[in-house]
Parts: structure tokens; sequence; C-alpha cells
């Protein structure tokens, strides 16, 4: 008993500690299986104890993530999670023969859940060298060709002073022998040169002319051989032969060492989709079509793409260095940008400086290590992570890459693997590329369960087994504990139990209540099957896309699309990105939702990231007490202005530049200025704002006062003034009009009839006359 509570204390710790770090999710779809259960997803267990489940309760309970079912009570020996597991093999010492370790790996792995491991490479010192020299012998190479035919031990010299064995092969090319690329004319086809003074051989597609060997003085010899010849337009068949000297390696003579094929011409190249110029409609098949090392079926197959050739070349561990002159460098760069180990090598007129030209290219591509796997299986994933030597890493890469590798300097790749479903056994191979060492990788996935149920002759009714903790029942016989006999005649009560929801269908109509329990019809089509505790689901009947359902890149479960990893949307017709959906900042600006790449915005917002809302109400009304408030409490009791300046991080400027600002009147009637940015999220705001405002000033009674009484005297006097000036006027007028009458009078003058004289005079005495 002690140990019994030991072990419960000590499993419970070991499940504390687990999940105290990361949350599991198991994403499971109705498993009723622990097989089910298992590929639902990396963090899914199975409770393999027997009776685990309540009465009533589906064996998809028994379905969850470790912790989960501890805690609802399976103890850690009862349950099943298979992980992922790393086995390196044949891991030895790295020297100067082995230049990568280990050469084999098995990986087991969980779907869904990543195994790595980890790869060395170390550069060897005096790595032997096959060199093949390809030649485009146009009209206009005339002068290259005289020195390449002396330069067969120059190229072996410096090759042999930085590799203990080097080998050395030519070939030449021109172009399809049929118009609009070669004229067809009997005396062009005899003698394509322009200058018939020139000794010069009829056109050809590619001649393979030496196979690799030691012996510079037969490369002399053979090249010495060659004859000019020449074509209609400007680009040349290259990549016609660069094809087949990738593709025939039993006739070039490639041994498995490193592998350089130098490719010398002073113009361009025709590609795929060229040959329907000539009705050459068949695409090149990318196989070995040398006879009498001649490439004799030129004008059946059209011109190799890009791509193609370089999957082939990188198949053949095959690096190019292509030695073109000065105004054919940007063009070739570019093809170089798509051919994995190439480089670009600025060619003399006259080629005179190749052997310079191919001494450095083999030292670039040499220091440059890429770690590559090839094409592998459908959901199976492969990531690097590379830790160079001169610091420099780079994390979850589809290749591993380290560059200006020195000679046994080591350097260290981390290899994700990631399977995202069941796949059956199967292997890939991981190359430096331009190396012959290889590292083979062997996958298989954990999708099954072992369970190793102790038999119990009384489980399920004496009429079955546990499997994994749930009855597996003889033949005949049914229910979750093997208690009915098949095609027994059901009750009411149990037939209630196979209705969906009290619906009048029993199993929805698409199978049979058997001992309570719903047997799903199946379908002659074994794709398609019927499920669900009523059969209520199926697997087909989902949305399409392109006419594929789930458009191919996901799972139908019960009229819903379950997408694969890195897809989404209702029809899984979306790869899931979210890169359309940012602009430096959060997904859709924190207010919306991305969907299928682009911003749902939440309502007022608009695309193509959420960042306005035309329609939303000016947040500066908003916001004008909380910047009132700050300016107040001048920064010192910032705290009482949280409550109104809630979702607002508000900060102090000397003056508002950015437009366009708020200007609102604060309780003192005075004009405040402000700057307001919605930042992401929702109600999550910035406020920039000026202390300084703009106050009104109070009224001047003293003036206002004599202002009104000057005024009103002054329009009184204004007033009189006026009146008297009209007056006068008036009068004036009267008295003209008077005095012109009085003159224009006649009348008769006579003396007072009335009048009488006085009677008596008076005299003062003292009157003297003054």
């Amino acid at each position: 008993m002690f140990w019994c509570i030991v072990f419960l204390l000590i499993s419970t710790e070991i499940i504390t500690s687990k999940f105290a770090s990361s949350v599991e999710v198991c994403t499971k779809i109705k498993a009723n299986t622990c097989q089910e259960c298992i590929q639902s997803g990396p963090h899914c267990s199975w409770c393999k104890k027997v009776n685990f489940t309540k009465a009533g309760e589906a064996d998809s309970v028994r379905c969850d993530t470790t912790e989960k079912l501890f805690n609802l009570g399976c103890d850690l020996i009862h349950i099943i999670d298979p992980k992922s597991e790393v086995r390196s093999k044949d891991d030895q010492r790295l020297n100067d023969k082995v230049q990568i370790t280990p050469k084999e790996v098995d990986l087991q792995l969980r779907p869904g859940e990543t195994g790595e491991f980890e790869v060395k490479f170390r550069r060897a010192e005096g790595y032997p060298v096959d060199l093949y020299y390809l030649m485009d012998l146009s009209y206009s190479m005339l002068d290259d060709l005289a020195n390449v035919k002396k330069l067969g031990n120059q190229i072996l010299t410096a090759l042999n002073g930085i590799t203990k064995s080097a080998q050395i092969g030519f070939g030449s090319f021109v172009d399809k022998t049929v118009l609009p690329f070669v004229s067809t004319h009997p005396e062009q086809l005899r003698h394509p040169c322009p200058d018939k003074s020139v000794p010069c051989q009829s056109p050809f597609s590619f001649k393979h002319i030496l196979s690799l060997t030691g012996d510079g003085n037969k490369f002399i010899e053979e090249v010495g051989k060659q004859l000019i010849s020449g074509n209609l337009d400007s680009p040349e068949g290259g990549l016609d032969a660069m094809m087949q000297v990738a593709v025939c390696g039993d006739k070039i003579g490639w041994r498995n060492v490193t592998r350089l094929l130098v490719y010398a011409t002073d113009d361009g190249f025709h590609i795929a989709g060229d040959g329907k110029l000539a009705a050459i409609l068949t695409p090149n098949n990318g196989l070995c079509h040398l006879e009498d090392n001649i490439y004799k079926k030129s004008n059946e197959f059209d011109y190799p793409s890009v791509g193609q050739l370089a999957q082939k070349l990188s198949q053949n561990n095959i690096q190019v260095v292509f030695a073109v002159t000065s105004n054919m460098v940007k063009t070739y760069q570019d093809l170089s940008n798509l051919i994995p180990k190439s480089v670009v090598g600025r060619l003399s007129n006259d080629s005179s400086n190749v052997v310079q030209l191919i001494t450095e290219a083999y030292q670039n591509l040499s220091s440059e290590v890429i770690l590559d796997h090839g094409i592998t299986p459908d959901f199976l994933d492969i990531l690097y992570d590379s830790h160079c030597s001169n610091g420099v890493n780079t994390l979850n890469e589809v290749r591993g890459a380290c560059s200006n590798v020195k000679i046994n300097e080591e350097i260290t790749f981390k290899v994700k693997v990631t399977a995202r479903k069941c796949l059956p056994d199967q292997s890939f191979t991981i190359r430096p590329l331009g190396f012959t060492d290889t590292v083979r990788v062997l996958v298989t996935t954990a999708c099954d369960c072992i369970c190793e149920d102790a038999p119990d002759p009384q489980a399920c009714s004496a009429n079955g087994k546990t499997v994994c903790g749930i009855c597996s029942c003889n033949k005949g016989r049914l229910g979750k504990n093997c208690e009915c006999a098949a095609g027994s005649k059901t009750s009411q009560d149990l037939e209630q139990n196979c209705r969906k929801d009290n619906s009048t269908a029993v199993c929805s109509g698409a199978g049979e209540c058997i001992c309570g329990q719903c047997i799903c019809h199946t379908n002659d089509d074994p794709a398609k099957k019927i499920f669900g505790e009523y059969c209520q689901c199926d697997n087909w009947n989902c949305a399409s896309f392109n006419g594929k359902l789930c458009a191919g890149q996901g799972e139908c479960n019960c009229g819903v699309c379950n997408c694969f990893d890195g897809y989404d949307g209702t029809e899984c017709q979306c790869i899931k990105s979210t890169d359309r959906c940012t602009d430096n900042g959060s997904i859709c600006s924190g207010r919306g939702n991305c969907i299928c790449n682009q911003c749902q915005c939440n309502g007022g917002y608009i695309a193509p990231f959420c960042k306005t809302c035309p329609g939303c109400p000016s947040p500066c009304p908003r916001f004008g007490p909380c910047v009132e408030c700050h300016i107040k409490q001048e920064g010192q009791n910032a705290e009482n202005c949280t409550d109104i300046c809630s979702g607002a991080r508000v900060k102090p400027v000397e003056q508002v530049t950015e437009e366009p600002f708020c200007r609102e009147k604060d309780s003192d009637n005075c004009w405040m200025q402000y700057y307001i940015y919605e930042e992401d999220g929702v109600n999550n705001f910035s406020i920039k704002y000026t202390s300084k405002r703009e106050c009104p000033e109070g009224p001047n009674i003293i003036a206002i006062v004599g202002g009104t009484v000057g005024g009103v005297l002054l329009i009184g006097l204004l007033s009189l003034f006026i009146w008297k000036l009209i007056t006068e006027l008036q009068d004036r007028k009267e008295y003209q009009r008077f005095e012109k009458e009085r003159q224009q009078a006649k009348w008769n003058k006579s003396e007072n009839p009335i009048f009488t004289t006085a009677t008596t005079t008076v005299k003062n005495p003292n009157f003297d006359g003054e």
C-alpha cells in the first residue's frame, strides 16, 4: 500500500511538471479506438484501463491528453502515448575520407510531432574532383577554341594543386539542326561559318568528345581536333547539352567525387518552349540519348526547362561554373540563382583566363555547404537549423546552408522532420550539394497501439476479449460488453437510445439499433463512411472547392472540413498565412480576424488592416475630460485621471504637430489641443497633449459703460446738430421767399387817416439838448 501511494505521488509530480510549461490539446475527432486516437494528433493519449468509461459514455472519452486522462482517474501505466524516437547509426569520426556523419538515421515519428537529429560536416582537404569542360563551338567562339586547345595540362595542374585526384573531360554544343536555329540549306549544313576560308564543321546539338581522364595530353589531343561551327540565331542550345552531361553519367565517366561542369559561352540559351518555333512539341524527358557520343534526338525533344535541369544537376551532384563573357554575366547570374551550387565567372574574350576562373570558382563552390534532401513524400516536412563556424546561424529553413567554410572546419546542422499524417515506411537522403557523402534517413510513423491486455475470461460478458481497454466481441455478439447476440430484437427503451435528440428516425436512418447502440450501414465505396453515435455523420457531405472535397487539403468530418496543417477556410481553400493581414503590427490591428489571408474587420473598421473606422464617432469629445484632468493635475497626480482615461496612454508634449488634431473646450471655456492615435487592439489609444490653453479674457466694465455713455451723448449731440442744421436751412429758405415776395409787392404810400398829432408838448428844463 505504501509503494502504491509513493507511485501515485511520483506520477502526480511527473504529470504536473510535464504540463507546467506548456498547454497540450488533443484535437480528437470521435476516436473510438486506440489507433484512431493516436492518429488524431501528437498530444492525444489513450486510456486502456478496463471499465474506465461510465455508464452511457462513449469509448471516445478514453482519448484525450495525458494530463486530462490522469485527472479522470487513469493512472500512467494504463495510458498509451507513443513518442517520436531518433536513433543514429554508423556514426563515424570525421576525417579526409568521411565528411559527414551520421551515415544513417532511424526516425519513428508520431504524426504532428517533430523528430530532431544533428548532422555534422567537415570539409576535407584534397577531395578528388572531376571537371567536364562544355564549350560553345558557334562561330563567335573561334579565338576561344584556339586557346582552350592548349589548356588541358594547365587545368589539371591547377586542380591537382588543390586536390589529390583530378580528371578532366570535354564536350561541345551548337544548337538544334533545324530552322530557325540552323540553316538547313545543304551548303550551309556543310559549311555554316560565314568566313569560307576558316575550317568549319557541320552544326550539331551536343557532342561528347572526351570522357573524364587524368591525362592532360589526351585532352589537348582530342580538343585539338575540334573545329568551329555555326548557327543562325544568337541563343545557343546549351541547356540541351547540360542535360545530357548530367544524365549520361556512365558515358561521361563521372566518379563518386566532387563534380564540376564548366559551361563556356559568349551568348544566351534557349529554354523550354522555344522548340515550338521548329514544331518540336514533345517536352524534354530528362533521359540520356547519346548515340555514338552525339545527342541525336535533339530535333525530337524540346529544350529542358530551367527547373528540370536544376533538378537533374542536383540529383547527380553536379556543380556548374558558368564561364561567360562580360556581356552575358547578368543573364547567367539570373540563371545561377535558379540552379543550386552554381557560380558565374567573367571569361575573357579569348578564354585566356579560364584556368584562373575555374580555380576561383572551385574554391567558392567548395566553401559553400548546402544541405538538401531532394524530393520528399507528401505530408513529410523537413526543416534545418544551420550553426555555422562564422557565427551566422539560420533557423527553420528548407535547406541547411553555411558560407565561407574553411578546410578542416566542422559545422553542425539540426534536422527537424515532421510527419503530418500516418505514412508507410519510407526513406530519404540528405546530402551536401557538390559532395558525395550522404545521410540516409529511414522514417516510420507511430500510428499503432501495443496494449498487451492481460487475458480475463470473465471480461466482456465472457463473449470476447479486451483490446486496449474496450471489448472486442466474438463473432455473433454485440454491445459495449458483448452482452447482446447479433440480430436480437431490441426493446422500446433500448431503441430510444438510438434516436438523436428524440427524433423519429432510428440511428438517423443510416444504421440499425442493436443492444441500444447504433450499428451504421456500410457503403460499397470503402472510402465513404457513415459514423457517429447516431450514425448522423459521414465523410463526404462537405463543401467542395475546384471540384475537390475540402479542396483536397483537408478531411471531411460530419459536414465540416478539418483542414490539414497549413490550410484554412471553410473548404480548406486557403493557405494558412497572415502576411497580408499585418502592416508591421498585430494581425488585423487587433480589430478583426485573418481569414484566407484577408482581414475580416469588426464593425465599422475597414480592410486591408482594420486600421480606420470612417463611420465611428470621433474620439476627441470622449477624451476631452481626460486631457483636461491631466492639464490641471500638471502631471503630479495623474493617477487621479485613471478612471476617465480608461483605454488611453497620455503623454504631454511642447507642441502638437500631428494632423488632424483635436480642439475641444474645457469646463473653463478654454480651448485645448491634443492628438489621438488609435493603436492596435480595441479601446487602445495614445494621446499627446499640450498644457497650453487658449482662454478668452474677461469684460472691461469701465470701457463698456464709458463707451456706452459716450456713445449715447455723441449720438444725442449729433442728432441735435442735424436738427439745428435742418431748421436753419428751412428758416433761411422761408426768409428768402419772404424777401422775394416783398420786393415783388406794389402798393401806394399814404398817411394813416386815424393818426393824430400830439396836443401837448412837455420839455425837460434841465435838458440842454445834448
